[in-house]
């Protein structure tokens, strides 16, 4: 995950929110939720598809934006998360081939003047609707996880949370072929021969690789809370004396994400059958608790490690590079979602409809009208987001003419 312009004091209106058996899911371990009393269990996310871009789904014009169902609320947050997200929007490029930043100029000028309390009538005066491919849209929840942590190291908190190492460098092994040298180097360090190699994997990190070498933000209490906060990306270490340690993503070591979720319903280990733990994060983690050996091996086999930064702010950042907002951000595939762009969800999980805004990405967030929404920091969140599992319709909101001039351009 990844500032915020002071143009808008953001006003935390909330959806609501019907909250059964605790839950936690990290979407970015593809693993299925546990049901909660409001919604069924979804099989599985969608198979990703090869269509490379919005262009290539297709792209329809959808219904006006006064035909949508959202309430004040979402239009009061949805406008406040444009408005942060318009400093990008002005100058970034748009990776789906969508959107142009000058043709979000009059919105976005147009946002800063405009009343919170007319937020609707600013999206029915400046958008238009339009569908990605058929719609049809599958979501998840992600939050901010709380650990119990501190800033110095003493009994009880031992597990470190690293900083960026100064020897991970992205460069082209010796053996590379010149002409197979496309796109960026792999990340990786030098050895003591001076040989590049791969980056020290999970593993060996856990065991000391990087003990006195590398900086340390701070130390856990926890290595499995540890390791999920790590799949977040971002979070909270709190301290017994109360002190709040805000942590985001600083880089990562080069070795590729296993799912461990998906792992142990290779295995059998998740299901509803007997011996079978609950296909839910709390499933997974009494797994680990309860196999301390087998699951310490588990999450080796996950050789990714996140290096994180402390962060200042009231909020963590996404990928557009602006603080996410509780209930008003997504995460979204920036190939079919201009970062930055009002998006209309319709699911079968109603505290999740409404308008939300593309603020950030994630490693799980593939394709057309996949979403991740962003339910903040604490218990509730982590239920709310834990249970996440929905699918229903999407629309963008583009900039009014979008449709027209897509289509008219097509060849």
């Amino acid at each position: 995950m990844a500032e915020r312009p002071a143009s808008f004091v953001w006003l935390p209106v909330l959806r609501s929110a019907s909250i059964g058996a605790l839950g936690l899911l990290l979407a970015a371990c593809a693993i299925i939720p546990k049901a909660t009393p409001s919604a069924p269990v979804t099989p599985a996310p969608p198979a990703a598809s090869n269509i490379a871009s919005a262009a290539h789904a297709g792209v329809t014009k959808g219904p006006s934006v006064g035909a949508l169902r959202f309430t004040a609320g979402d239009a009061q947050t949805a406008l406040a998360g444009f408005i942060e997200s318009c400093p990008k929007l002005l100058v970034r490029e748009d990776a789906s081939g969508l959107t142009s930043p000058d043709e979000w100029r009059p919105a976005c000028n147009a946002a800063n003047t405009w009343s919170p309390l007319r937020a609707r009538e600013f999206f029915m005066a400046h958008f238009e609707s339009v569908q990605i491919g058929d719609g049809s849209a599958f979501a998840t929840g992600y939050f901010e996880p709380q650990i119990a942590g501190s800033r110095t190291r003493r009994a009880g908190f031992d597990v470190p949370v690293y900083a960026m190492p100064d020897d991970l460098v992205r460069a082209w092994p010796a053996n590379t072929p010149l002409d197979e040298r496309d796109g960026r180097p792999p990340l990786g360090r030098y050895d003591a021969d001076n040989k590049f190699a791969p980056y020290y994997e999970r593993a060996e990190i856990e065991d000391g690789a990087l003990e006195g070498r590398v900086p340390v933000i701070g130390w856990a209490a926890d290595p499995v809370e540890l390791f999920f906060l790590q799949i977040q990306g971002s979070g909270r270490l709190i301290s017994p004396e109360g002190e709040v340690i805000r942590i985001g993503y600083a880089g990562q070591n080069g070795r590729g994400y296993t799912s461990i979720g998906k792992l142990m319903r290779e295995r059998g280990l998740l299901g509803d059958g007997p011996g079978q733990y609950a296909g839910s994060m709390q499933g997974i983690m009494a797994y680990i608790r309860e196999n301390p050996v087998r699951g310490r091996e588990l999450m080796r086999e996950n050789k990714s490690w996140i290096f994180f930064r402390e962060l200042t702010g009231d909020g963590p950042r996404g990928a557009l590079g602006v603080t996410v907002r509780p209930e008003a951000s997504v995460a979204a595939d920036p190939a079919f979602v201009p970062l930055g762009a009002p998006v209309w969800l319709d699911l079968d999980r109603n505290e999740a409809d409404g308008l939300w805004v593309a603020q950030d990405t994630g490693g799980a967030i593939k394709g057309a009208n996949r979403f991740d929404t962003f339910w903040g920091a604490g218990l509730e969140a982590r239920a709310i987001a834990g249970g996440m599992s929905a699918r229903g319709e999407a629309l963008l909101l583009l900039p009014k003419g979008s449709v027209a001039r897509l289509n008219g351009t097509r060849r």
